[in-house]
This record gives structure tokens, sequence and C-alpha cells, in this order.
């Protein structure tokens, strides 16, 4: 039968989702916005529906009514379960790091670096490597900066590099914190060392110095703190610490790329940092790439050996050697980004604080940031008892979250020799941790969604 021209057909709309409509703004974030628009729109239909030719057209529907296809049956999920509105209307997500969109910010400065290396025909140990080590030395704020593959090799070549330089042996003792991602004690045990685990305090989630006096023993010969989460985890105390018993003082920086302490970056308070720039860090490259800072010109030249098979100069090999290095296309990269890591520390410092500001939620408990300048905020964390289910209640609404980490350390299948330990602190942070989206690339609104959703979780 063909449709009448006139008349206007039933079009099949689903129900509208909450977070089909606008948006929270950092302006709205106190005010449960999608209350308020459905009060809107009742009041529209009400005035809708008393008009008469509105009236006109329900009756005729209603006459009607018993001629409507039947109802078609509930779809499931492939475990039989009827499907969520959310599986059936996927909404966009908020992506933890969207490294397309953080790339795409500084395209054009990429794209003309990467077609300088490509069209020089030079791609490794040339002029973007010294460059970049010139330029990310002056940054740190130390004498000497040298590239390498990765954020790991990196911190396995300073652990090596006191090794060949006699300061170090296997079987020496290395305190590190017990909260910590498994690359910071990898380093540790890939050079014979005994890695020592010292619990955080719960507050700050890095290492307690109270703790580091009491788990010094006469083999310990250094103290690996981690600036977690982009938090410095300096302190006089453990400067003091490290004087009094001529103990190596070596920073995991890994997560803090620009952050400050008394006006000094991080990366040169201790003799030598470990750098990553794995794409996902504040300072990332396309790819893995690492670096090591400090002021000893002799472990400068060490690591510099060791990463190049262990020769100092071609085809004379004073050391057993790897070859880790940074490539020429990294460090390019690597130099365009940092000329804008400032820039970008200063959005996500932004976006931490409005979080800070705006997280109500009593289940929820917030980082303490007693000094804003000693964080650059590569993580977000957050602690709840009920980590799992809120994770799952911010990806059914479109958050992406991430755990940094799920499994501590000396639980891991790796190192059973570390099974016994009792460490309930670093356990409960382990167990609790859920890091929510931050990046210089995020917009007030995504911001203010996710705190609205948090807000209204239960």
């Amino acid at each position: 039968m063909g449709r009448h021209p006139h008349r206007r057909q039933r079009l099949y709309r689903p129900q509208r989702h909450i977070y089909q409509r606008p948006l929270p703004t950092l302006e709205t974030i106190p005010r449960l916005l999608p209350t308020d628009h459905h009060k809107k729109r009742s009041k529209h239909r009400s005035q809708r529906n008393h008009s008469p030719r509105h009236n006109h057209r329900r009756k005729r529907n209603d006459r009607s009514r018993k001629h409507r296809h039947p109802r078609r049956p509930i779809r499931t999920t492939l475990d039989g379960s009827p499907r969520t509105f959310h599986q059936k209307y996927p909404t966009i997500m908020i992506k933890f790091l969207d490294l397309e969109k953080v790339t795409a910010s500084h395209g054009d400065e990429i794209n003309q670096a990467v077609s300088r290396v490509v069209n020089s025909g030079w791609y490794l140990q040339g002029k973007e490597n010294e460059t970049f080590e010139k330029n990310y030395a002056d940054y740190i704020g130390t004498r000497h900066a040298v590239g390498c593959a990765n954020g790991l090799d990196a911190l396995i070549w300073i652990f090596r590099a006191y090794i060949e330089m006699g300061i170090m042996a296997p079987g020496d003792e290395v305190i590190v914190p017990a909260n910590t991602y498994i690359a910071s004690i990898l380093a540790i045990s890939e050079n014979g060392l005994t890695p020592v685990l010292v619990e955080p305090d719960i507050n700050t989630y890095q290492i307690d110095p109270d703790r580091i006096q009491t788990a010094i023993t006469p083999r310990t010969r250094a103290i690996l703190i981690v600036h977690l989460y982009g938090q410095c985890a300096y302190t006089e105390q453990i400067g003091q610490i490290c004087s009094q018993h001529n103990l190596k003082l070596i920073e995991d920086n890994a997560q803090a790329h620009g952050c400050l302490f008394n006006g000094r970056r991080t990366g040169s308070l201790g003799h030598a940092a470990g750098h990553s720039f794995y794409p996902g860090k504040n300072l990332g490259a396309l790819g893995d790439g690492g670096a090591i800072t400090t002021d000893d010109e002799q472990l400068a030249n060490t690591v510099r050996a060791l990463a190049n098979y262990g020769s100092t100069r071609k085809y004379v090999f004073r050391y057993i050697g790897r070859n880790s290095r940074l490539d020429e296309i990294q460090a390019a990269v690597l130099d365009v980004k940092l000329r804008h890591l400032d820039t970008d520390n200063a959005r996500r410092k932004q976006i931490a604080r409005t979080y800070v500001d705006h997280i109500t939620n009593p289940a929820i408990i917030l980082p303490r940031i007693p000094d804003p300048d000693a964080h650059v905020f590569h993580i977000f964390p957050i602690r709840t008892t009920h980590r799992d289910q809120l994770q799952q209640y911010l990806t059914d609404n479109g958050v992406q979250t991430i755990i940094h980490y799920p499994i501590p350390p000396h639980r891991q299948e790796c190192y059973p020799q570390l099974h016994h330990l009792s460490l309930p602190i670093t356990e409960q942070i382990h167990a609790q941790e859920l890091s929510l989206p931050i990046s210089p690339i995020m917009t007030d609104t995504e911001v203010a969604q996710v705190i609205s959703l948090i807000n209204q979780w239960k």
C-alpha cells in the first residue's frame, strides 16, 4: 500500500540517553544537568499535547493502537543477558589518553622534524641526538644527558655503570619503593643487585623517608626514588640519609618530566636519573626512548659506551655492552615536544586542580598535593574500596580509566623470593587505586563530564 503524501510518518526514535544530551561544563558541575534538561522537555511536551492538532493525532493513534506490530524480542548479549542501553547505543568514549590528538597538537612541527631526519640520510648517533641531549640536559639542569633505547635501559645502565666503576658489586642492596612499576625493580635485579622494598606514605604514595632509615644495612649502596604519578619523591630527609651513609641517590624520573623541587627539576636532584620517553609519558616519543641525566662525567661516558655495545671507539670494546641507542627520528620528535612540555604540564595541573575542587563524592579519596609545583600529574590517582565497580560504571558511561597497578611487585610471579613480604600499605594502594583521564588535550567539557559521573556514583 502506498503512503499518503501528506501524512507524517511515525519514526522509531529510541529514548535519548542521558549523555546524548548537552554535556556539563565546568560552570554547571554543581547542577545535575540531565534532570534540569528533562524538566524542560517535559514542560514542552505538556504544552504540545494540549494543542488541538496534537490531540487529534493522539486520538487517531489510539484508534489504531490494536493494529500496531507486536513488540520486538529483547536482544541479548553473547552470554544471553539482556543488552544494556550502553551496549545498544554506545556513547563517545573519553579516552584515558588520546595519543592521536596529543601528536596532532604539535603535528606540523613533528612532521617537519621527521621529514628533516628522513631526508638527511643519517638515522643513528647524529646531530639530532646531539641537539636533543644538550637541550634536555639544559632543561633538567645537569651537565650530561645520554639517550638510550628506553626508560628501563636507562636505569639498567646507571647501575651497570656503577658496577663497572667499582662503586657497586653484585649482591649489594638498593632501597626502592614497594609500590612502583616493576621496571624500577627489574633494573636492580638485572644487575645482580638486591632490591630492598620500602613502604610508601599512604597520603603521598611516595617512599616513606622514616622507613628508609630502618632498611639500611652494611650492604646498602643506593636509594632509588621513584617520582610516582608525576609527584616529586625527593625530600631533604632523603638527601641527608644519603649523605650520612654515603649512598648513591638515583631517580626514576619516568613519570615526572618537568617536575620541580625548590626550583630544581627532578632528574637533577640525585647522582643520576633514568628517564622514559614512552609515548604516554608527559614527554613522549613516537616509540620507545629513554635517557640518563647526571653531573658525573665518568658515569655519563660509561653509560654511553655500555649502550653502544660496550664501545668507546669503533671496533674497540671496553665493556660487555648492548645495543641501546636513541634513534635520530625519536630525538628530533622529542626535541620538538620538549619546547611545549611546560605548557602541556600547566594544562595537566589545571585539570588536576579542577578534579580536586569539584569531586565531592565521599567514597572517593583524592590525592594530597602539598606543593603543586612538585607535581606534573602524569597520573591522577584516586582511591576507593569499590575500585572495580567504579571503573565498570565509568566504562559503561563512556570514560576510560586505568589501574596503576593491579598487582604489586612483591606479588608478581617473576619474584617468588619476595612473596613472603608483608607490605600492607602497598597492597592497599594497589587494591584501591584508579587513574582518571588527564592529558593536555582534554577539554573542559570532558573534565566536567568525568566529575559529574563520579559525583553521581553510589
